[in-house]
Parts: structure tokens; sequence; C-alpha cells
């Protein structure tokens, strides 16, 4: 019997297939084509290991959600990473079936003897290649292998299971959910990549609401603006470079007529950045806590604890999420309490009643109300000369300058001090801002050893695809000058 997210993926799909599902670049497809196309990969995948060069269009969202049905294990593959990782991460993995874009496939599968499945539209059918080998390669329960954002080093893939995704996206007890009988109306807006799990989250959580969405490439301010124009969302997610973009753009709040609330997670979110947005556009801004290896969110802000603790607990990014455990350790994994600063560890819902407690690399505090902070990485933090420097508190103060659209902090080695914090800064469109007056204005900020020893202003800041400042890359930029 095939498993609850899958029936709610089979039964949302047959609602209304003559109905509006994904509009991409101004078109609207219907639930039946993306029914058509996912169907038909199903029959082709199985239950085995499939990896999709994923792209954000219709046609991957459909072969997302073929796997998906069938049983099978969607194997995340970015081809945005350039040809010869992907063809290196591909011959790695020997994957039985490879689903994408013919020129994506071309370039980086050459010679494969994989199943291969080019697909291209929604109105094009799928076109395979089998392959004659009977490679079987079946993860039992695992829906998706999915790629970290590889924001401190390479990438490496985290198993999501069906009893993961079906607890995010249908809730605390999915066996005892019913699927939806008509579609919903309102209209939600998909711009996080599909290769991170923010966007696999949610297209499933629209199709699991049985909720039309309109799928962009890629964050643009642009598209994004007429997207919430045209259909009026309640609810939209930014991540914070994202929400950045708008609060620093020249939109007003008749531009989100019909928003009332921002969710951003992904990256650390500072309390000046959502209190400025708040001000400028009326709209409270809920920040979360969430990773790939917990299957989605742990912890958040609602809309009730905004409105009661906000002002008192500005910063922290909310409480457990209902069934979600928190608690801070100290390096002997001793528990500490109230405001104790040490070691996030983590029971996420989406593991069960009967989880282990997970030990993250987030140095963080819990409160006596239960709202939790997170103070940095333990992993990330710099020594310099004795003195610990957390690189998101250099980053927050660089970003808190009005000319300053983002920043990015690593440590350098130093032969004298150790290492030194080091930043990468991306000037806002329209503005200019020096080395030296940035170091002038972190003066009144911070200590004078968490001051940059090199600030370096850069057209672009190297991002993951969850628009995360990519470290590693990062890293390399002061290695290699």
């Amino acid at each position: 019997m095939s498993h609850r997210l899958s029936q709610r993926i089979d039964q949302v799909l047959d609602l209304d297939p003559a109905a509006p599902a994904i509009q991409f670049e101004g078109r609207w497809s219907t639930w039946g084509q993306v029914a058509t196309l996912a169907r038909s990969i199903g029959e082709v995948s199985g239950r085995r290991s499939v990896g999709i060069l994923l792209r954000n269009e219709p046609a991957h969202v459909a072969a997302l959600l073929g796997v998906l049905c069938a049983g099978g294990t969607v194997v995340v593959v970015n081809p945005a990473r350039g040809d010869d990782r992907t063809r290196a991460d591909l011959d790695a993995l020997q994957l039985p079936v490879l689903i994408g874009l013919e020129a994506d496939l071309d370039a980086m599968t050459p010679g494969t003897t994989a199943t291969t499945v080019v697909i291209s539209d929604l109105d094009t059918p799928a076109v395979v290649a089998e392959s004659g080998t009977s490679d079987h390669t079946e993860r039992p329960g695992i829906a998706v292998r999915m790629l970290t954002s590889g924001t401190t080093g390479p990438p490496k893939r985290v198993d999501l299971t069906y009893d993961m995704l079906a607890h995010s996206v249908i809730g605390d007890t999915p066996e005892k959910s019913s699927a939806p009988t008509e579609l919903r109306r309102g209209v939600a807006i998909v711009n996080s990549p599909l290769v991170h799990v923010g966007g696999v989250f949610r297209v499933l959580l629209c199709i699991a609401e049985a909720r039309s969405f309109v799928l962009l490439r890629r964050f643009a301010l642009d598209q994004w603006v007429q997207a919430v124009r045209d259909h009026r969302p309640r609810a939209v997610s930014l991540v914070p470079a994202a929400l950045r973009m708008v609060l620093h753009s020249d939109l007003t709040r008749e531009d989100l007529t019909g928003v009332q609330v921002v969710t951003s997670g992904t990256a650390p979110l500072s309390a000046d950045d959502a209190d400025a947005f708040t001000d400028k556009f009326g709209i409270p801004v809920l920040t979360s806590y969430a990773a790939t290896e917990f299957g989605g969110g742990v912890a958040s802000w609602t809309l009730a604890d905004h409105r009661e603790y906000w002002q008192s607990k500005r910063g922290s990014v909310g409480r457990a999420n209902p069934g979600a455990a928190l608690r801070v350790v100290d390096d002997a994994g001793t528990p500490l309490g109230p405001d104790g600063i040490g070691l996030l560890e983590v029971k996420p819902a989406q593991l069960g009643a009967q989880a282990d407690w997970l030990r993250t690399t987030d140095i963080a505090r819990i409160d006596a109300d239960g709202f939790l902070w997170i103070l940095g990485r333990a992993d990330q933090a710099i020594i310099r000369g004795g003195f610990k420097v957390m690189p998101d508190d250099v980053r927050a103060a660089l970003e808190s300058h009005p000319a300053v659209q983002g920043a990015a902090v690593v440590g350098r080695p130093d032969p004298r001090l150790g290492e030194t914090p080091v930043a990468l800064v991306e000037p806002r469109t329209g503005t200019t801002v020096g080395a030296d007056e940035l170091r002038s204005f972190l003066g009144t900020r911070l200590a004078r050893y968490e001051i940059p020893t090199d600030i370096v202003i850069t057209a672009s800041i190297p991002r993951t695809p969850s628009g995360k400042p990519d470290l590693t890359a990062v890293r390399s930029h002061f290695t290699s000058t």
C-alpha cells in the first residue's frame, strides 16, 4: 500500500484536472497537465532511487511528484553547481534513473548507463531512453535525499523519510488527516529553489493543501512583487537576503496589499531588519529555526506570540514547534538551565516521540518562557588572540549600515593571532561605501578585536541556493588574494 504522502499527492492531482495549478512566467498550467507528466514519470521510476537535476520549472515539479507518487526516492542533484562537479556527483551516486532537461543530461551524463528521462515542459511528453540494465537501488521509506546548502563545506545528502515530510506538510497526525475535497482559493508564491529543502517543502505544502502557486525560477524582486500584486497572498516567505531586498526597495505598503505576515528562515535575520520591515510595511516578520536534517522547522514565532512577546524577546527565533523539544547543554552534554549558553540539542517532531536528542553545532540559549536565541555556530567561531569572535555578530553589525545590502564574515589564518575576521560586503544598489567608513561605523558597535582586519567591497556575495552566503567561496576569495 502506498504511503499517505503519496496518496495525498494522488488525491489532490485528481480534484479538478482542468483548474489552474502552477503559474510560471505568466502562463498557467492545469492540475491535469501536472498529473499526466507526473504519472508517466512514476511509471518509469517505480520505487527506485531517481536523480533529478532540479530546476524551478513546472516539469521538474511534476517529476518530483511523480517519483513520490510511485513510492520512489528523489535524489536531489543541483545542475547549477557546474558541469564538472555535477558529473563527479552523478558518477559517485551511480543511480539507475536520471531526469532532467536535455541540455543538462547531455552536459552532465555523457556515457551514462542509467535510464534517462528528458523533460521540457508540461505540454511535452517525457522522452525515455532505457539503459538495458536492471540496477535497482531502492531506499525503503526514504522520500528525498536532499542536498544540504554547503554553507561551510561541500554539500552532503540527508535522507528525509516519507513520514518526516508527511508530518511537515500534512500535520502532526497525518494518518488521521482527511484529504481536501476541493481546491483552495488562495494562490501561494514559491520562490525557494527546489534543490533546497525549503523549495521542496513549499511545493509539497501547496500540494497537500490543494493550493495553486506561482513558481519563480529564483527570487527576483520585480517578478515577486508582481505575483504579490496579482494574487494578494496572506502570507509570504522570504529568506533574509530577499527580505532585505524588499526592505531597501522603493516598494510601499500598497504594493504588498493583502500580505498579513512574512515568515523568514534558513539564515539569521537581525531583529533590526525585522523591525525595520514591520515599520515600513506594517507587516510582522515571523522568524524560525530549521535544518535539512530535521526535515523542517523545530522552532518559530506564532502571530499570537509575536503580538505579546516580540518587544521583550526580539531577536529570538521563537519557541519549540508543537511536538518538538529543545534544550541547551554544556560541552559534557549536561542540560543547562534558563539562559544558560551552550550547544543546542533538538528532538524534531518530524522524527516522532521516540526520537533521540540531536546535537547541533549552534550556540544557543533558551529563556524561562521557552524562547530560543541562536547566538552563532561553534564550528564558525573565530579565536583572535584568545578572544572569541562570532561571525554572525560582525555580519549583523555590518548589515546595520544603511548602505550595506549583505555581508559575509569568515576567519583568516594569522601567524600571530591565530585567526582574524575578514568580511565581504555587498552594497545596496545605487549606494557606495568604503572599507574605512565601515571600520569607523563598526567602532561604535563592536569590540576592537571583532572588527575585521580586511573588508572587501564586492558587487555580489557568493550564495548557496538557499540564499545563505557560501562561506567556502568567501574563504577562497581571501585565500586567493
